[in-house]
């Protein structure tokens, strides 16, 4: 039996395959495919097993669009891309007032792993570090393990349009090697940021941190943060619109692990990347990017995907803060019939 959100899936595509766009992500990606450098992660043994030569680029508009080139049906775990999507379901739960007393939203320029927290406060500086996002799984609610887990792959269902798993080998792998994390986690137990269930909560987290999602759902996930939390296919709205804006503000500022900054300051988009070799990011009211390639940078980013923000945020104009005249104009190549022109 088809699945109605793949006939959903299937229909947005059509004018998608005629659009000048597509032939633009083609040439876009013959041309990092190519790339040789960064390493794919080995700290979790099963991610080492990823091939680098895996490349995909997806781009969602939020009036239902999808354009995809390269290994987009390729899955992947999420890793720390979960953590703003969990860190809005938190806000849901919480609310900000409760959130805040627990981990904070500043930036550091230390790195994600690092065992960290604020001298005044005790909190985790933002919920894009390790220490943050245990702090975020930690205030999810739910009677026990598995009501939480359930809770956190429904959450993940409404962005994605589809349902989920977890990558049971790599959740293993991640709790085996976890002790970084457990010292976090108690350290922050010392100061009253988390509770005392250590072990379920360390559990939720390695496990949101190995749902298999691939390069379209990152995609969807970002254009429903676009779309002011409604998911541009299926119409479900996957997060209460007055927490889409805390959760894309800390994306920008904090997404990017420690070349955050840098980034904010080259792209100017919204995102969140992960050791899996995923990105997210939003284009606020215009579309959803996610890009998947495995080789990451020292700071844990994936090369490929960074080339490909970088390049659609100059050709397009789409840095949040750009005021200039870009190179090409998104609405007259995103469409079924429109050629593309290039601004003179």
């Amino acid at each position: 039996m088809v699945n109605t959100g793949d006939l959903r899936l299937f229909a947005s595509t059509i004018p998608a395959v005629a659009s000048p766009f597509l032939s633009y992500l083609n040439d876009l990606y013959e041309k990092h495919k190519s790339l040789k450098k960064g390493v794919v992660a080995n700290y979790i043994p099963e991610l080492a097993l990823a091939k680098p030569e895996w490349f995909g680029i997806c781009i969602v508009t939020t009036d239902g669009q999808v354009f995809e080139v390269g290994d987009c049906d390729q899955l992947f775990t999420i890793q720390s891309i979960s953590k703003p999507f969990v860190y809005g379901l938190a806000l849901e739960d919480r609310l900000p007032k409760e959130v805040n007393k627990k981990v904070s939203v500043e930036p550091t320029g230390d790195a994600f792993n690092e065992i960290v927290l604020d001298k005044k406060t005790n909190r985790p500086y933002n919920p894009m570090i390790n220490a943050g996002a245990i702090a975020t799984t930690d205030l999810i609610k739910g009677k026990g393990a598995t009501e939480r887990l359930k809770r956190l792959l429904e959450m993940f269902r409404r962005y994605t349009g589809r349902e989920h798993n977890i990558n049971v080998p790599v959740f293993l792998s991640e709790k085996a090697t976890g002790n970084r994390n457990r010292a976090m986690a108690y350290l922050m137990l010392n100061f009253g940021i988390v509770s005392d269930r250590i072990e379920e909560t360390l559990d939720l987290y390695f496990q949101q941190c190995s749902i298999l999602v691939n390069t379209r759902d990152l995609a969807m996930m970002a254009a429903t943060l676009a779309n002011g939390g409604i998911n541009p296919i299926t119409k479900e709205r996957a997060i209460d619109e007055r927490y889409v804006q805390d959760v894309i503000s800390v994306m920008l500022t904090c997404g990017m692990y420690d070349y955050s900054g840098e980034w904010t300051y080259r792209v100017g988009i919204p995102a969140k990347s992960g050791v899996g070799g995923g990105i997210t990011a939003v284009v606020p009211g215009k579309l959803g990017i996610g890009t998947f390639s495995p080789p990451l940078d020292a700071k844990g980013n994936s090369v490929r995907g960074m080339k490909v923000c970088e390049n659609l945020s100059q050709d397009f104009g789409l840095h949040l803060f750009n005021f200039a005249k870009p190179k090409y104009i998104l609405k007259d190549w995103i469409g079924d019939t429109r050629e593309a022109k290039e601004t003179r």
